[in-house]
């Protein structure tokens, strides 16, 4: 029986009518041209830019994973969501290389600092990741919401699931398809502000109903707001071991995460994420000028503070809702026999909460919240991956291709990766464990790809050499990774203990992810040293060391002082969290 009463759907509908009049007015724009369509004319301004890039991270795969982990970890998994500071790197640092090199693509930029066939295999590398990860948690945590709001929906012998994912994706696809970027930008625009506005509603209402912010810190206790002290299972012993054992469990397996992997990996792949990703990045490239895309980057960085407030501080209040026996139906969905939480119906906590405290007529806002995190997240990587499709690969293979046909090509990419998501329902329907599996992906692939870019921006010596030679040992030896892990992640298959691959299999991710920065970093540096320099005039301003005296004038004058203080003000706040939640 659906829990939504009829003024729930009047307000899901008028969502619809307005992200789809939005969109309909945008694709009546002018998009034909590759700058129309893959970067909306190159004319976004700062708060579309802002909101864009926080809805394309926002899905309903992070809504429903964070306040899962708030359930079981409390605010263990803030430390991502306080990485708001990349945001701030990616504006100041990295924004001038970018704006100034007028590329599409974030391939395309290795292609101008090193060579075309660096570009390439980034190319290949991002499409394939897309296409596993993102299009596949995304539909995974779109239907664990239907499951719980709709859960007797049945059309034709299609259960929820599959009726809100394909309903979705169809929607998402159609306006992605013929708008491009415009239409993404400015429709994710307005899923932003109703995104927040119906995740603090759910912040708000769960905290009436437990009693106030300080029951929830006295039923929910001091380890659930502790960001510092690494989570150990109860009766394991904490150990500095890079495997688990049969009589300890080390502190960072599993489900636990430590400082140590928080303090030097998590930045990494924080960084690889808001700074390299054409996911994210390609937003910024649609804005009007550097000072547009600056003020982009720190209004996004205000906003990727909420999602601490907003997605995991639910996950919590649901655990103490449970807990203290207010809400039966939640201790019920949420608790074992013994009062422990159920791990893997902890993905549930958003919806139910959703389902058992709001309002009629609240609840219908917040559904909306999430269909807009859905599609905004789905809509974010259909037009990415048109886009390196269409202008990595189709134009390495087409030369001289009209602007017309380039766009032409770019909306039959997107039909494809549409296509290719409705395919990917009933596998990650039956399939719960790829969902975490999938999320382990980008700790392998982030390390090289982070290295290429940072590496290569702050050391003019670094050379095409260097940069191919850390690609392809870094991916190889995250695909090692992965093709170890795949069976054990997947099935009842486990290797024999004290073995080699077991040993492998068993080291935290995070740690590995270290591993391969390390080797990749040495690599890119030892290679680059051991042959010819690359010429000076063919980087230049796409490093530190050959950005001229007009070009850092230029720089210089994007900015005000205001720009600076609201950075500023975004650290402050960063620190202020974690000096909060110190348990």
């Amino acid at each position: 029986m659906s829990v939504l009463a009829t003024i729930d759907w009047i307000f899901i509908a008028l969502y619809f009518i307005l992200i789809l009049g939005i969109a309909w007015w945008v694709m009546r724009q002018k998009t034909d041209t590759s700058d129309d369509y893959f970067l909306a004319g190159r004319n976004l301004g700062w708060f579309v830019v802002g909101a864009s890039i926080f809805a394309s991270n926002i899905g309903s795969e992070h809504i429903v994973g964070l306040a899962g982990s708030g359930a079981t970890d409390g605010v263990a998994m803030a430390h991502y969501e306080l990485h708001a500071w990349c945001l701030l790197v990616l504006g100041w640092v990295l924004a001038p290389f970018y704006m100034r090199s007028k590329i599409y693509t974030m391939p395309q930029f290795l292609e101008k600092r090193f060579s075309p066939t660096a570009r390439w295999l980034l190319s290949v590398i991002s499409l394939v990741a897309y296409v596993l990860t993102k299009v596949a948690v995304g539909i995974f945590a779109g239907g664990i919401v239907f499951g719980v709001l709709l859960p007797d929906i049945n059309f034709m012998g299609l259960d929820s699931f599959w009726i809100g994912s394909i309903l979705v994706i169809i929607l998402t696809g159609v306006y992605t398809v013929l708008g491009g970027l415009r239409a993404v930008a400015y429709t994710e625009t307005i899923q932003t502000v109703i995104l927040i506005l119906g995740s603090a509603l759910v912040t708000w209402y769960g905290l009436e109903a437990l009693g106030g912010w300080d029951e929830l810190r006295r039923i929910a206790g001091s380890e659930m707001f502790n960001l510092w002290k690494p989570m150990v299972p109860a009766g394991m012993e904490g150990t500095w071991a890079p495997v688990k054992t049969s009589t300890t469990m080390a502190w960072y397996f599993n489900d636990n995460y430590p400082w140590l992997g928080m303090l030097f990996c998590a930045p990494i792949i924080g960084l690889w994420y808001w700074c390299t990703d054409q996911y994210i990045v390609q937003r910024m490239l649609g804005a009007a000028n550097l000072s547009e895309a600056r003020k982009g980057t720190i209004a996004a960085s205000f906003f990727k503070l909420l999602p601490v407030f907003i997605f995991i501080i639910p996950g919590i209040i649901c655990f103490a809702l449970a807990a203290s026996g207010k809400m039966p139906n939640i201790a019920n969905a949420m608790l074992d026999e013994k009062g422990q939480i159920i791990t893997a119906n902890a993905q549930q906590a958003f919806p139910l909460l959703v389902a058992s405290i709001l309002p009629a007529g609240v609840r219908g806002i917040v559904v909306a919240g999430l269909l807009a995190a859905l599609m905004s997240s789905l809509a974010g990587v259909f037009n990415a991956s048109s886009t390196l499709f269409t202008m990595d690969l189709y134009t390495k293979f087409r030369k001289d291709v009209s602007e017309k046909e380039l766009v032409r090509m770019g909306r039959i990419a997107t039909t494809v990766i549409v296509v290719i998501g409705l395919l990917w329902i009933p596998v990650i329907q039956g399939s719960r464990g790829l969902y975490d599996y999938l999320q382990s992906v980008q700790g392998y692939l982030a390390p090289p790809i982070f290295v290429v870019f940072f590496f290569g921006v702050f050391n003019k010596r670094l050379n095409a050499q260097g940069a191919l030679s850390a690609l392809v040992v870094g991916f190889i030896m995250g695909l090692f990774r992965l093709a170890i892990d795949t069976p054990v992640a997947l099935s009842d298959f486990t290797y024999e203990e004290g073995s080699f691959f077991w040993v492998l299999n068993n080291i935290f991710f995070q740690y590995y992810s270290i591993l391969i920065l390390i080797v990749s970093g040495a690599t890119m540096v030892i290679v680059s040293y051991a042959t010819e320099a690359p010429a000076l005039e063919r980087i230049q301003g796409l490093t530190f060391g050959t950005v001229t005296a007009e070009q850092k004038a230029e720089t210089r004058a994007s900015y005000t002082m205001r720009e600076v203080v609201w950075s500023v003000i975004v650290v402050l706040l960063i620190v202020a969290a974690y000096l909060y939640f110190n348990g």
